[in-house]
Order: C-alpha cells, then structure tokens, then sequence
C-alpha cells in the first residue's frame, strides 16, 4: 500500500488568541508511506539533513502511536518527506508531522477517524490543539476545551509570513511565558480575541487594532531582538501583525494600500494564501 499525506502549513495564536486560533496557509508538506517497500525513513527540503532517519521522526512517532493506542500491529513501512515548512519558525512544522504520521495511520490500519479522533491523538503527542486543529480541517479555527470551531476566513484576508534566519524552539518560547496575569490583562486579551475572530473572518480593515496581545507576544520576542524590532516597525505603521505561533516568524497582513516591506537580509517573505482544506491523505498506484 502507498499512501500521499499533504498536511498545511499553520501559524497560531494570531494575536490575542493565545492557544486558541490557528489559521492554515498555503504552504504544504508531503508524506509518502509505502508499506511494500525497504523500511527506511528519509526526508527531502526543509531540515532535512539534520531530521532523524532512525523512526524516531514525529510522522514515525506519530504513526506508531496510533498503532499502539490501536490495539493494533503497524507494518513495516518506507517514508519519505517533502518538507517545505520551516522547521522551529513557528509555522506548525511539528503538527504538520503530527497530524500527517496519525492520518497515515488511520487510512493504513483502516481505523475511520472521525476529525476529533485526529485531534485529540494529536493533542496527546503536541500538548496544545491550536496548530494542529488548523493542520486537520483548513482554514480559520477556534479551539477550546469542549472542541473546535472551524469558520471560513476573510475572503480579502492576505497574510505575509515573514520568516526570519533564527529559530525559537516551542520549549523555549513557552518557557518564557509569565505564569500569572493581571486581570486586566486577562480581560485585555479576551476582549481583543472577540473582535479579532469579526475582523479575521468578516472585517479585515480591523485587523491593525484587534491584534493586540499582553500574554505571550512580549515575552517571546524579547528572546529575539532583532524580530522585536521588526514587529514593533510594523506595528508603527500601522501594518497588521502578530508572533506566528511560537515564532520567530511574524505573521503580517496586507490591506488594500497597505504593503508588508521585505525586511531586508537574513529575513524570508512568503505570500501566502489561506488554506481552505485541511490535510488530506490519498492511496497511490
């Protein structure tokens, strides 16, 4: 059996919707697992070189994990990866790998996962929902404690990924995050997360006042300086913008007469749409 997992690049967070929002791009990886081939794992693109070739890779862990919550025996099988994600950009690049090992899984077992099978499984191995909800159904996704809510993204909505040459590992980032909060701040975010959802799905113009943040924003770039500097430019232009995920990357978006600037040397500028579907997985000749 051959099967071809494509699995969506995502960018959390988004703002003040800390752990909740995610959105998914267009920017895809690509997974073949052949269980009719010489067991082996190999990777082509983004980190490829330094990703392990050993079955200790989130799509093999992943994979595996399923079996064994399963009840089932996983097959041998041969993997080879397409990454175009960057890897620890604060892209979801480790949901993506998530999400692709426990589909492949479901279809090569013949397990029928429902969505929230998919999730729940994936919030086992990545410990928050946001990323990976994005991964499984596509565009615009609320998460919270009882589930998901998916809803269709602003059709003039235009995201700018600006991806810088550091890397912030998920670990890091959240190991910077403050403990405790103000009420005020707690109230802060709430609020600006309400109007965010209006702008994100129905009223794009808001997005330069709803994007404001006092959780985790503050305290992740003040681990990369030259990001910090970056955001806070845009922000002074009133350019929409927000920490994509845990970073580095920035998620910026263009408006009709607003433009997102190159940052210059050592930075990446990636247009990137909306993704409207979520990761889909399709049996090959």
């Amino acid at each position: 059996m051959r099967f071809r997992a494509t699995v969506p690049a995502t960018s959390a967070n988004l703002g003040p919707g800390f752990d909740c929002f995610g959105l998914a791009l267009e920017l895809c990886n690509e997974v073949l697992l052949d269980t009719g081939a010489a067991p082996g794992v190999t990777f082509e693109g983004e980190g490829a070189a330094e990703l392990p070739a050993d079955g200790s890779d989130m799509i093999s862990r992943a994979f595996l994990h399923v079996a064994r919550a399963a009840g089932a025996a996983a097959p041998a099988f041969a993997l080879h990866g397409v990454n175009r994600i960057p890897l620890e950009r604060g892209l979801g690049s480790s949901a993506a790998a998530c999400v692709a090992g426990i589909m492949l899984a479901d279809r090569v077992l013949a397990l029928d996962f429902e969505p929230d099978d998919i999730l729940d499984l994936a919030i086992e191995l990545e410990g928050h929902p946001d990323n990976a909800a994005a991964a499984i159904v596509g565009g615009f996704t609320l998460a919270f404690g009882d589930g998901v809510l998916r809803l269709d993204a602003a059709a003039e909505l235009r995201p700018v990924a600006l991806i810088p040459d550091l890397r912030l590992s998920t670990a890091q980032a959240r190991a910077a995050l403050p403990q405790t909060v103000s009420l005020a701040d707690a109230v802060f975010n709430a609020s600006h997360a309400a109007a965010a959802v209006v702008a994100l799905t129905s009223q794009p113009e808001m997005l330069a006042e709803v994007l404001g943040d006092r959780l985790h924003q503050d305290a992740r770039l003040s681990l990369v300086p030259p990001v910090k500097a970056v955001f806070n430019e845009l922000r002074d232009a009133q350019i929409p913008v927000c920490v994509s995920g845990a970073g580095p990357t920035l998620l910026a978006f263009e408006l009709p007469g607003v433009h997102v600037p190159d940052p210059g040397e050592g930075w990446r500028v990636l247009r990137l749409p909306v993704r409207t579907s979520g990761a889909r997985v399709q049996e090959e000749d």
